[in-house]
């Protein structure tokens, strides 16, 4: 894998990145592909599973309302065969009570992992949080 295409496939994660920590859907989506697939999976189960880049649009706009404060940082980045995998810490604060108890104005710290995995053009097909 070139160097180019390293530098390519990070600049795309951290993209994502920066425009997740800004609640900018626009942008969060810019290098995805029109099929993208995202699978949210927490505690070993797979929470969510979304498909196509509208319905992914959908959920991340409403996810905007979940917090007030939202931030990623990024505290690895591993280059595999198709993929880019960061290890991240995650802050949140929460902008509403949550059915699992979480009460607004709770802070949430967790860390995770996001795999993003790339086509041969360089778009992100697949994205998957694991907490």
């Amino acid at each position: 894998m070139s160097a180019s295409v390293l530098n390519d496939w990070t600049n795309k994660v951290f993209t994502y990145v920066e425009a997740y920590n800004s609640m900018d859907v626009k942008n969060m989506v810019a290098d995805f592909s029109d099929d993208i697939i995202f699978q949210n999976v927490m505690n070993g189960e797979k929470t969510m599973e979304l498909r196509g880049i509208e319905e992914f649009k959908r959920q991340a706009i409403d996810a905007l309302s979940y917090f007030s404060e939202r931030q990623q940082s990024i505290e690895s980045i591993c280059h595999k065969q198709n993929s880019t995998e960061i290890t991240i810490n995650y802050k949140a604060v929460a902008a509403m009570d949550f059915p699992n108890g979480l009460k607004k104005g709770d802070e949430i710290n967790l860390q995770g992992q996001s795999i993003f995995e790339f086509s041969a053009d360089g778009k992100i097909v697949r994205l998957t949080d694991i907490a």
